[in-house]
């Protein structure tokens, strides 16, 4: 067996036998205390079962890292999973989304659970998840046949990973087993014993419980839960979307992909959207002539330009005539911005926006009165007036867009009676399987890859790097504020992964192991291999999918 050279926390090179475990390697605690949970190998995240077969540089991960946070996560539900199939085999669960720091799970109880308080039910799946905890079970990987995989899914009645490998051929398939529990071994690593896993709680909620786990920022005790009706009704609606198109998995999905039937669930999805854009037009027609100003927020990539768009187009249905303002075109400048701890300009601060004159403008024009409304060259980074005036007729709204249209600091000057709030989110319903979720953040963050690849120049490590950025942003300046909401968007479209998987995974392929985000390329690429791809020629011409691959009918 030849010797390979391990760097551990870029420490001196020593000396190993090719086919170490990384755990043999690295202590038990971290230097602040924490456990490690799994370790980065050449900037890739690997479990602490992974075997050393070249020269490496190697980093502990714990709860206070993103990316052992992460696996944190995706551990608890392989515990919870496990527990799961150990009380209640019968019973179908579903981890469904994050809601606040924890996962929102959903159970169909049976008849005789139903008759047990909803708290005394959710206490029993805790003490089974705590039982495998205390027994520090070893979780191990094993290789077994493609056929053999299936057959061991077939006897758990695990139909949702069958249909995920069924679209699939490999020679053999990596599985996970714990004491007699077997799950997929996905892109996302877990730990390697049950023992690291002590933190967490389940809090009944709804019909179901939230699996709430500790933070990032708190790694040592569990946050407390807060609930938010105002997002969890975001979700509920987009789970009610997934029941009308008959696809709530990965497997699903590709199966209609396979079938030829995906330009049904396509065509669907769309009508569903343009439902609700109908609705919303039709809210705030209902509120004239009190409403005048239509603000709409969401987090990056989450389809507000478009959706401020067809929102034109149902207003005008309702006899309405929008006017759009962009809060981009009154940016104050370089020489005014905020800048950031690090020196650095702040562009998603509040401040970066000219507050006076926008509120000016606004206010102006509420009033009747012609304003030369501002714009702003971004090629000189300076602000300018229009030539033309603008006046707000008898039959005018108008609609703003922008990451601080909630925050009631941008328009404080304007009564808040004349104003109709919208929230756009991305809040996919879709699962890989029952007990893995797909995330929102990873599901707006490859629609940003490919659309700052295609328009804005910009290759997939500089969006990457920058992403750590644009999440702080959107913690202080818009989720602090969605509840404010008069109304909210899922821009979310179930079959858009499968569109965009053939645009993202050659821009995260440039991203190289000597990278530090290569962790997070590696990751959403292995994630995007769940996906059968769809053509883009079938996405409709005004879908805010088209506002991140290309070929849009409206005008942007």
């Amino acid at each position: 067996m030849r010797d390979i050279q391990i760097s551990i926390e870029n420490q001196p090179a020593i000396k190993i036998v090719a086919g170490t475990l990384v755990r043999d390697l690295l202590p038990a605690k971290a230097p602040n205390g924490l456990d490690v949970l799994a370790a980065l190998v050449n900037n890739e995240v690997v479990s602490l079962n992974h075997p050393l077969v070249v020269n490496a540089q190697i980093a502990p991960l714990t709860l206070a890292d993103n990316h052992g946070w992460r696996v944190y996560r995706w551990s608890l539900g392989f515990l919870l999973a496990m527990a799961m199939r150990a009380m209640a085999p019968s019973t179908p669960f579903r981890i469904r989304h994050s809601l606040g720091n924890g996962l929102f799970c959903s159970v169909k109880w049976s008849e005789t659970d139903s008759v047990i308080p909803l708290a005394a039910r959710v206490t029993r799946i805790e003490h089974a998840m705590r039982e495998i905890v205390s027994r520090n079970l070893p979780i191990e990987p094993e290789l077994h046949s493609y056929e053999d995989a299936l057959s061991l899914f077939a006897e758990t009645s695990q139909t949702d990973t069958i249909n995920l490998l069924r679209h699939r051929n490999p020679p053999h398939v990596a599985l996970l087993r714990c004491d007699q529990f077997l799950d997929l071994l996905h892109e996302q690593p877990i730990v390697h014993r049950t023992g690291l896993l002590p933190l967490f709680q389940l809090v009944p909620y709804e019909a179901g419980f939230v699996l709430d786990m500790p933070a990032v920022e708190t790694p040592t005790r569990v946050a407390p839960f807060e609930p938010q009706p105002h997002l969890f009704h975001v979700y509920q609606e987009h789970a009610a979307w997934g029941r009308i198109l008959g696809v709530s998995t990965v497997g699903q999905l590709n199966e209609t992909v396979v079938n030829k039937q995906v330009d049904d669930i396509i065509h669907t999805s769309e009508a569903l959207h343009e439902k609700k854009l109908a609705a919303i037009a039709a809210t705030i027609a209902s509120h004239r002539p009190t409403i005048r100003l239509v603000l709409a927020a969401g987090p990056s990539s989450s389809g507000k330009t478009t959706f401020a768009m067809r929102l034109v187009s149902h207003l005008r249905v309702n006899g309405l005539r929008p006017i759009v303002i962009s809060t981009d075109d009154y940016f104050v400048g370089d020489e005014q911005n905020p800048r950031d701890d690090q020196g650095k300009l702040d562009y998603e601060h509040i401040e970066s926006m000219d507050l006076a004159r926008l509120n000016h403008d606004l206010l102006e024009l509420l009033e009747g009165r012609e304003v030369h409304l501002r714009f702003f060259d971004f090629r000189t980074k300076t602000g300018h007036d229009r030539p033309k005036p603008t006046r707000l007729g008898a039959q005018d709204v108008v609609i703003m867009e922008g990451i601080h249209c909630l925050n009631p600091q941008l328009t404080a000057q304007v009564p808040r009676a004349v104003k109709f709030l919208i929230y756009v989110s991305a809040l996919t319903q879709l699962g890989v399987d029952r007990h893995n979720r797909i995330s929102t953040t990873d599901n707006r963050l490859i629609r940003r890859l490919v659309r700052d690849d295609q328009y804005r120049g910009h290759g997939a490590l500089s969006t990457i790097q920058r992403w750590p950025s644009v999440q702080r942003g959107e913690k202080r300046w818009i989720f602090p504020f969605q509840h404010l909401a008069d109304a909210t968007f899922n821009s979310a479209l179930d079959y858009e992964l499968a569109v965009l998987k053939p645009f993202a995974v050659p821009l995260l392929d440039q991203i190289k192991p000597s990278h530090p985000e290569y962790a997070e390329a590696r990751r959403l690429t292995g994630f995007l291999h769940n996906f059968l791809a769809i053509a883009p020629d079938i996405v409709p011409g005004n879908s805010i999918l088209r506002e991140y691959i290309g070929g849009s009918q409206l005008k942007y």
